[in-house]
């Protein structure tokens, strides 16, 4: 008699601690959080990736929007402005798997850089993973690609630049 009632004790107890796993895995999903870190730049030199001569601006703005990948409705929108490093940080939390996140940029500040509309050539948008079944270890914090507007004309110091990288860009000055 006494086995069965020390059997009937480690079922119920194990029952009872896989549904409190089960619950705190659930719990873990639906309250993940994430830091997205990323930049704003001034492309002094038209080239699309920064240079020595990039200025980080201040005043910037940047989106988040996520879209669900079966009808494009968005799901998730969060706006930040960089700091006198040109650096934004933004919290989110959720996981959002199921949907394609991308940070743009919307507003630049009066730093001579083109806006988004008048340029073409800029790169003004960025994917981020914003969940933690991805396979990067640290799942917390997320560090997005420089973002920059592009000045109209490139300046006077950047074949000098360039010389010192030692690349020849397909840019005419």
């Amino acid at each position: 008699m006494a086995s069965k009632a020390i059997f009937f004790f480690f079922f119920v107890s194990a029952v009872c601690l896989s549904s409190l796993t089960g619950k705190a895995v659930a719990d873990a999903d639906d309250l993940d959080s994430f830091q997205i870190q990323g930049s704003v730049y001034c492309d002094t030199c038209r080239v699309q990736f920064v240079t020595r001569l990039s200025k980080f601006l201040e005043g910037a703005k940047v989106k988040l929007e996520c879209r669900s990948r079966t009808n494009g409705t968005v799901t998730l929108t969060k706006e930040a402005v960089t700091d006198k490093s040109g650096s934004y940080k933004m919290e989110v939390t959720g996981d959002h798997e199921e949907e394609v996140c991308e940070l743009v940029l919307l507003q630049s500040p009066d730093s001579g850089c083109s806006d988004v509309s008048q340029d073409a050539y800029l790169r003004n948008a960025a994917k981020v993973s914003l969940t933690a079944n991805d396979g990067i270890v640290s799942h917390e914090t997320r560090i997005v690609n420089p973002l920059g507007f592009m000045v109209p004309t490139p300046s006077a110091e950047c074949p000098a630049a360039f010389k010192e990288l030692g690349i020849v860009p397909d840019v005419i000055f």
